[in-house]
């Protein structure tokens, strides 16, 4: 699996911050681009990258699943390795190292955006997860997860049905072991992105000196 296309915008240099930004189920590059206008972000650089495998009118990370782009147990863990990998590479060879890297997803996209700290812990500087879920298991890079406590965000809707409970317990009960967790939970909203939590990452990242504070 390799990642064959991105939508970039490079334009900074030095230490400034490079999202990288991770669509969801049936969604493309396009997706995610325009969110960094609205959590303080306007100006980053960013890559967007479209997923491997077409699917309907998008495409998609995972090519099987149990449910609605949702994969379980040992066949999420190998699909997600596998997208992970394909992202960490590409990056490996588009990003310079010395620029850190923030992810941030939806759906899919989220739970990549988290798994690729546990998959390469000292080249993520933080993940933003927009409704996304856990793999399962464990990765070597756990335990330098558990020391290095990296800024995690974990944004999701009180209605959102595509994951079980347990399975968002599971997440929020990882990244508080494993990360310096902001989790926030939105009434009203199901598997979406609202401004609210636009409101939050902006926080999130403001607070962590990912980016500079907007007056």
């Amino acid at each position: 699996m390799d990642i064959t296309k991105a939508l970039t915008r490079f334009g900074a240099s030095g230490d400034e911050p490079v999202f990288v930004l991770l669509h969801g189920w049936g969604a493309d590059e396009r997706d995610l681009p325009e969110l960094l206008n609205y959590c303080g972000c306007a100006s980053a650089d960013y890559a967007s990258l479209q997923a491997p495998i077409p699917y309907g009118m998008g495409y998609t990370w995972f090519g099987e699943w149990a449910h609605e782009g949702v994969p379980k147990g040992e066949s999420l863990s190998r699909q997600a390795d596998e997208a992970a990998g394909a992202i960490d590479r590409w990056i490996a060879a588009n990003i310079d190292g010395s620029r850190p890297v923030i992810t941030l997803g939806f759906s899919q996209g989220g739970l990549l955006a988290a798994h690729l700290l546990r998959l390469n812990p000292a080249r993520y500087a933080a993940a933003v997860c927009c409704s996304g879920w856990l793999v399962p298991g464990s990765m070597p890079g756990d335990r330098t997860l558990a020391d290095a406590q990296p800024p995690v965000f974990y944004g999701h809707g009180e209605l959102d049905t595509i994951f079980p409970a347990e399975e968002v317990s599971a997440m929020s009960a990882f990244w508080r072991a494993h990360g310096t967790l902001s989790e926030h939970i939105y009434s009203g909203m199901a598997h979406s992105i609202a401004m609210p939590e636009m409101r939050d990452i902006q926080r999130f990242l403001e607070s962590n000196n990912l980016i500079r504070p907007r007056f």
